[in-house]
């Protein structure tokens, strides 16, 4: 029972200098203090010195800390970039040009995205029309496409021999009459000579 309560008492100390800094319990107001103490707590003195920061680093410790201050020259090519390397700021573009056809602004030698667009959907269509048309059956013969009011142009005696499809609405303005025309030049032959391959052996 007696070392029970010096158990106790110790405990009680303890609580009283980590909790109260070691200035002793507030007076009770007749209320009583139950407090459970473990037989495995070390018993340690408080320490009497304060507590000081270079106890804890000592000499072993290296701190990743910059030792030089950057400066003004390095910290604007960081954030802005370098004229001689890269430029980070946003500066004008002078190598865009106006499209002809629509007007929309295109960088020099690059499709007009816009024209790009108006003919891959135009030669969409057209595709699946002569797929609607023709199906997979082998095509023997030349192949025409018309739009809305072009096969009267011509005499029914120029169309024989062709097969046609036609598209339920009129030619868009870009898209010329003679890009389906076939060529009439001679194909030339595989051994023949190019111009200028006499310069390049």
């Amino acid at each position: 029972m007696a070392r029970l309560l010096q158990r106790l008492s110790g405990a009680l100390q303890k609580l009283e200098y980590y909790l109260l800094g070691g200035y002793g319990f507030p007076p009770s107001n007749g209320g009583a203090l139950a407090l459970a103490c473990l037989d495995n707590v070390p018993h340690t003195t408080p320490r009497a010195e304060p507590f000081s920061l270079r106890d804890l680093l000592g000499d072993g410790i290296l701190w990743a800390v910059p030792k030089h201050r950057r400066t003004v020259e390095k910290r604007h090519k960081r954030k802005y970039g370098s004229p001689d390397y890269k430029l980070k700021i946003f500066t004008p573009k002078t190598h865009l040009r106006t499209c002809a056809n629509c007007g929309s602004d295109h960088e020099v030698g690059v499709l007009c995205p816009t024209c790009y667009r108006q003919v891959r959907t135009e030669t969409e269509l057209m595709q699946e029309k002569i797929q609607n048309e023709l199906g997979l059956e082998p095509v023997d013969k030349e192949v025409v496409v018309l739009y809305d009011r072009e096969k009267v142009e011509h005499a029914d005696e120029f169309w024989q021999g062709k097969r046609i499809v036609e598209m339920e609405k009129p030619r868009p303005q870009w898209f010329s009459k003679n890009l389906l025309q076939t060529t009439t030049e001679p194909a030339s032959e595989p051994d023949e000579l190019k111009p200028g391959a006499e310069k390049l052996g």
